[in-house]
């Protein structure tokens, strides 16, 4: 929903992975942070860290197979719906809720009436880009900075933040789906698998997989990311899974798992386009990503089940995301499908939203 999976929002007015995170609106990460250096001249601190990382071994072995372009769509349901999109905006029901804000890939007309768009509860004003910070108007009544919401039965609370997010990343609903059926299955055959989500976010991959039966250990840089997770977990009534909260910045916690020893059955990757984790170390997606896929290439264990990675806004491609997958995890065989993931509007001809990049790789059975 670092490494900071998103600035620690104390710093940069507020943050909302993880489009998710997700993601972090790099404009203001950098404003709060201080100008980005480049890989070719790099600051003393960011010399040093690159210098500190560890030296794994090469992936040998045959590329797993790759499946692309795959693209998961997300279709309206019970707890959500994509009602209309079009002119730069979307119209999203949030349980009972009509939320209203910006949406760049969004270039076509509206197909509903301007009284459907202005009965909106929520509607988010200010800079219309990506990275634009702004403010939510109410005009029903106040809803306040959060709101209960549900996903397949999982209460949690929606958050509305000045990046215009509301904490849930909907199109995710697709990877959660897969990972729970994955835990149910290794489950029923009696071993729980162990999940790591690396840039977690607001917690709802967390508490799915938790609830599916793995032991989850949850990893974001932002300290109020994590308030808000545990939060959801109490609203969700899964305060007695097992789940580890850690603030902390992504790869020097992935580098410590390494040197530990520790192994995992799945592992989950939403990372910004920019970061910074609560030490100040800086992370730049394209720059870093290939490190970190390295390391949790290392992380996995004698039975892996999946490798699963998001990408919002960066100018890349899947194929690019596939083929960084295929080189560091060479000799596991298993298949990597790669593509985007899309919602579909509600009503009849609904068009597609492409909302991110992802990749991700699965075991053989």
């Amino acid at each position: 929903m670092a490494r900071s999976r998103r600035p620690d929002e104390t710093k940069v007015a507020e943050d909302a992975r993880r489009n998710r995170g997700g993601r972090p609106p790099a404009s203001a990460a950098r404003e709060a942070a201080g100008p980005v250096r480049t890989a070719s001249r790099p600051a003393p601190r960011e010399a040093e860290a690159a210098a500190k990382r560890l030296d794994l071994p090469p992936a040998t072995g045959p590329r797993p197979r790759l499946q692309a372009p795959v693209v998961l769509a997300v279709a309206p349901g019970r707890d959500y719906e994509l009602v209309d999109s079009g002119d730069g905006e979307k119209l999203e029901r949030y349980g009972p809720y009509l939320v209203r804000r910006p949406e760049n890939q969004a270039i076509w007309p509206r197909r509903l009436s301007p009284r459907v768009w202005e009965g909106a509860d929520a509607v988010f004003s200010g800079d219309v880009e990506e990275e634009g910070l702004g403010r939510w108007q109410f005009l029903r009544e106040p809803l306040g900075e959060t709101w209960p919401l549900c996903f397949d039965g999982l209460s949690y609370l929606g958050r509305f933040t000045s990046f215009r997010h509301v904490g849930v990343f909907p199109e995710q609903a697709a990877h959660w789906a897969f990972i729970e059926a994955e835990i149910a299955r290794r489950t029923a055959a009696g071993a729980a698998p162990r999940l790591l989500n690396l840039f977690g976010y607001t917690g709802l991959a967390s508490l799915v997989a938790a609830r599916a039966g793995a032991e989850v250990t949850h990893v974001d840089a932002s300290k109020k990311a994590i308030g808000w997770a545990r939060e959801n977990q109490e609203v969700a009534g899964l305060l007695d899974r097992p789940i580890r909260w850690i603030c902390e910045d992504a790869v020097r916690y992935v580098e410590r798992e390494v040197k530990r020893g520790r192994r995992y059955d799945i592992v989950l990757l939403d990372p910004p386009k920019f970061g910074r984790g609560p030490k100040g170390e800086t992370w730049q997606l394209l720059d870093d990503l290939p490190y970190l896929v390295g390391l949790v290439r290392a992380l996995l264990s004698e039975r892996p089940a999946a490798v699963i990675l998001t990408a919002y806004s960066i100018r890349s491609s899947f194929y690019s995301l596939g083929a960084l997958m295929g080189e560091a995890f060479r000799g596991l065989g298993g298949r990597i499908e790669a593509g985007e993931l899309v919602i579909g509007e509600a009503g009849e001809e609904p068009r597609l939203l492409s909302t991110s990049l992802f990749c991700r790789w699965i075991a053989d059975d």
